[in-house]
């Protein structure tokens, strides 16, 4: 017999309820965890409509319960934050130290909208009688989850609430890791980040941290902006609605940066329309960071590439879970990056459509799922 406890589980056809699940002992490679809280972005929502059963949540949190007897990197008692993106270590985007391109363990490297063929296994979890599919292999809103070793990183921190541990795994890292791992921005150098959401703060905490001379954050939203101030900005334009592709911005940027552009732009809206934004804001031999994962078609004038400048698309700031994390924990311990702050709200789960109304509202940096 496993564990009973309550999850949040959604039927892919935009439905969703709290059920209860039972969550079975490990295999030799997984690990028990019981979840302390989970970080909410639009991820969740989309998940709503994968034409999947899953337990939902890829962002999270807690505290080992059980162990496999494979199992080497924690033991019961750890504190853990979970990563989406396992990988397996062997495969030839690992080798080539792309962890979160893993073709055989990466949920969104490998093609499984949300979980991996072949890797998800979900025998370890049951709903009604029947095996239930995790969300990205973890399904973090839930009490209880069953997961592999690669998906948890120890947490050293000695005085990290769950809460901020829980969304360092997507919106911090994938932030942060676009500019430290992705774009390699160097200090003295000048920056533009497009939307000061929970994943564009987080841009301009990493450059921060990359000792930027200049950061620039952009948005239509007026308190976002005194947010991204607090958070590192030490410049910020407001945007007009009807400024299409941002053009007038740029303008505006080119004024900042010498009348050429900033040296590094990243996107971080999610607006397929300002897909090429970023391109406008830089230099010549510039380079534009497209952060969010816009993945519709979108057209793109080419004179906006003149000249030599670079374009890249990186995915989950090329995340390296068991480095990334543990430097992510101690900049928050040396005060250099800043969680707690960040949260707007918690909720508890029976609370989460009331979440999800805030996320597709903007009312929140970031909103997360607390458990008793």
């Amino acid at each position: 017999m496993g564990i009973m406890c309550r999850a949040a589980i959604t039927n892919g056809n935009g439905f969703f309820e709290i059920g209860e699940i039972e969550v079975n002992d490990p295999k030799d490679d997984e690990v028990l965890i019981k979840i302390k809280a989970a970080g909410l972005c639009h991820t969740d929502y989309d998940s709503l409509r994968w034409g999947k059963q899953l337990i939902i949540g890829h962002e999270g949190a807690g505290i080992v319960v059980k162990v496999g007897k494979d199992v080497k990197s924690v033991v019961p008692g750890n504190r853990v934050i979970l990563s989406w993106a396992m990988h397996c270590g062997h495969c030839f985007q690992c080798l080539e130290g792309n962890q979160h391109l893993c073709e055989i363990a990466s949920p969104v490297a490998a093609g499984g909208n949300g979980y991996t063929p072949g890797h998800a296994d979900p025998s370890g979890t049951t709903y009604q009688g029947q095996p239930l599919l995790r969300s990205f292999n973890i399904g973090t809103m839930a009490e209880y989850t069953l997961v592999k070793e690669s998906a948890v990183v120890k947490n050293h921190s000695g005085k990290m609430s769950f809460p901020a541990a829980s969304i360092i795994s997507c919106g911090v890292m994938t932030g942060y890791g676009s500019v430290v791992n992705a774009a390699k921005v160097k200090p003295g150098t000048s920056v533009v980040v497009l939307g000061t959401g929970g994943v564009g703060l987080n841009v301009i905490q990493g450059a921060k941290v990359a000792k930027a001379g200049k950061i620039i954050a952009i948005d239509i939203n007026p308190t976002r902006l005194e947010m991204a101030k607090e958070f590192g900005a030490t410049h910020t334009i407001l945007a007009d609605k009807a400024d299409t592709g941002l053009l007038q911005s740029a303008k505006l940027v080119r004024q900042l940066t010498d009348g050429r552009g900033a040296d590094y732009a990243f996107e971080c809206t999610a607006i397929p329309e300002l897909g090429a934004a970023p391109l406008a804001m830089v230099r010549n031999a510039g380079m534009a960071v497209q952060v969010s994962g816009i993945e519709q078609e979108i057209t793109i004038d080419m004179n906006l590439f003149e000249w030599d400048k670079i374009y890249i698309n990186p995915l989950y700031g090329k995340c390296r879970p068991q480095i990334d994390f543990p430097n992510i924990i101690d900049l928050y311990e040396d005060g250099q990056i800043r969680l707690e702050e960040m949260i707007t709200r918690t909720y508890h789960l029976n609370e989460l459509n009331e979440a999800f109304n805030d996320l597709l509202a903007g009312r929140n940096a970031k909103g997360v799922i607390q458990f008793e």
